[in-house]
């Protein structure tokens, strides 16, 4: 049993865990607990251009600015979102982490403030 796009993502196994982890000469595989997701942040939304075309750099501060980012893998407890979805999150509500040398994120289910997929039945009449 396998799950649905699991495999683009190349991180999640069917049994919840991640693809291994180097440690030394030995690779040990990662199981993400309880409510915990981790999520990666697309390079592309680093940068970003305003409607003037102004280009604004990744590193400019903005107040109370929320982030989309995409699900890699998740604990047993997550009901919210499944590993493909893409989550809206406080980047001031995060823990950064280096996994086979990629850079993800860390959150809680409690911190997402939305959930984007396409099983999800549209009663806002917003669309990404």
């Amino acid at each position: 049993m396998a799950i649905e796009g699991a495999e683009r993502y190349g991180l999640h196994r069917v049994d919840g865990t991640l693809a291994s982890v180097a440690d030394a000469d030995q690779k040990i595989p990662i199981k993400m607990l309880n409510d915990r997701l981790l999520v990666k942040v697309s390079k592309e939304d680093g940068e970003r251009t305003s409607t003037g075309g102004i280009l604004i750099p990744a590193t400019a501060q903005i107040a109370k600015r929320l982030a989309w980012a995409q699900v890699v893998a998740l604990g047993q407890n997550v009901r919210s979102a499944e590993v493909g979805d893409k989550v809206l999150f406080s980047p001031d509500d995060r823990y950064e982490v280096e996994v086979g040398g990629e850079d993800l994120i860390m959150l809680r289910e409690r911190d997402l403030h939305a959930v984007a997929a396409q099983r999800i039945e549209s009663s806002t009449g917003l669309y990404l």
